[in-house]
């Protein structure tokens, strides 16, 4: 047994409402109160009739009676005010400072414990997920309402993270937009090694030179450390002039070029190409951050990121190595990947900064319409016989295995809840 499955039985009213105490109370639960997730009582402003007398105030949780005194609460004044002591065995009495007995409520042996031994399977289980052998057997409805509150979770777990940066960043929104932007262009191996050339090269510097080409490139590869060294092409010996001429005037100093990973990629992928996608989409795209809040279509900001590497990048995928001719353009996959993890969060924290509920609904309504996403933690469910029919859902998805099931919060999850109340 464990204080956490007694917060899941007593906020669901798992065990029932109705009770008598250890002294002989009647005890009826009127309302279990809200769970604290800080130091303090377990549940505040709860509502409870003790022998006809209502009582409004907190209530304390433990496995033991006795626990009480091993956490030190009878020297605390916060615990004096407790109105109710809720534990799986009450092995001793427990008494305010000033001698009063507290109420107590022992839940062994009023309760399923079928519920526990469930959920001890799930905790125990060394499966992909805890329920995957049950999973299908969810009514789906309130699995769709589910995975729609989990999508919203995630959302606003992304959204935080734009915020801490705008609190980095003295709330300037077109460098923290910049910087995550250009985080997304490394997708998963380079992310790190983006973000941190978005970092040392700030936005404005780029900015003032986003009518040329050569030199959004020149700073962009110079900065990422890519120009050191002897070239034999003239285009890399070109962006290393400008570069040289760039970082003296903005006092820059250029990344180790050890952080760009290359090995096992495909060369489609290679920050080199990205780098170059980027810099064609800082230089067709003016006002990106304006354009993208007020497109009304999806598919006009699909088209904002159709963005192809610039000539010299057609016929090669680093300096100096030349390849067959190929239009380097960032595919649709990859487009809707930067939409999803970034352009839809921006929206979304756009619209809770201006209190555009409008600009909000717009974020939800582009991530619905996008096709689900392609990776292992889908293609496991799918499996499982949960599919996702969109974004929102691959999204939702992705924020159940990784924020419930690997936790093993099988009590926090709807999911669970429905597993563990069927038996």
């Amino acid at each position: 047994m464990n204080e956490e499955f007694l917060y899941y039985l007593w906020a669901y009213y798992l065990a029932g409402k109705s009770f008598t105490g250890t002294n002989a109370e009647n005890i009826l639960i009127e309302k279990t109160g809200l769970r604290n997730t800080d130091s303090g009582p377990d549940f505040f402003n709860g509502r409870i009739w003790i022998n006809n007398t209502l009582w409004a105030g907190n209530i304390e949780m433990h496995v033991y009676a006795s626990d009480w005194l091993k956490h030190g609460h009878q020297n605390d004044v916060a615990y004096d005010n407790v109105i109710l002591h809720v534990v799986y065995e009450a092995d001793i009495s427990v008494k305010r400072q000033n001698g009063d007995p507290i109420p107590t409520l022992e839940l062994k042996g009023k309760f399923d414990e079928n519920i526990f031994l469930r959920y001890q399977g799930f905790i125990l289980s060394d499966q992909w997920i805890p329920c995957q052998n049950d999973i299908a057997d969810v009514n789906h409805f309130e699995l769709r309402n589910w995975l729609y509150r989990l999508s919203i979770e995630r959302l606003e777990e992304k959204s935080r993270l734009v915020l801490n940066s705008l609190a980095n960043n003295k709330s300037d929104f077109n460098e923290v937009f910049y910087i995550h932007l250009l985080r997304s262009f490394g997708f998963k191996t380079n992310s790190e090694a983006f973000e941190q050339l978005g970092r040392s090269l700030p936005y404005m510097v780029l900015a003032k030179h986003k009518s040329n080409l050569t030199q959004i490139e020149a700073l962009l590869f110079g900065q990422a450390g890519l120009l050191r060294g002897d070239f034999k092409d003239n285009y890399p010996n070109l962006l290393k002039a400008e570069y040289k001429f760039l970082a003296q005037k903005y006092s820059l100093r250029p990344l180790n070029a050890h952080i760009w990973k290359f090995m096992r990629m495909r060369p489609a992928n290679f920050p080199s190409i990205r780098m170059a996608q980027f810099a064609q989409m800082i230089y067709h795209s003016s006002g990106l951050i304006h354009k993208i809040l007020e497109a009304e279509r999806l598919p006009d900001i699909v088209d904002l990121f159709r963005a192809s590497a610039s000539a010299y990048w057609q016929n090669h995928f680093r300096f100096d190595h030349t390849s067959p001719p190929s239009t380097k353009a960032l595919g649709k996959l990859s487009i809707h990947l930067i939409l999803i993890n970034t352009i839809i969060p921006f929206i979304f924290v756009y619209g809770q900064n201006m209190q555009d509920e409008e600009l909000k609904e717009k974020a939800l309504r582009w991530l619905e319409a996008l096709p689900a996403e392609k990776n292992g933690i889908i293609s496991h469910f799918n499996e499982l016989g949960i599919v996702a029919r969109n974004a929102m859902q691959s999204q939702a998805l992705i924020q159940l295995k990784n924020a419930y099931c690997n936790k093993k919060r099988c009590l926090h999850c709807s999911i669970g809840h429905q597993l563990l109340k069927s038996g």
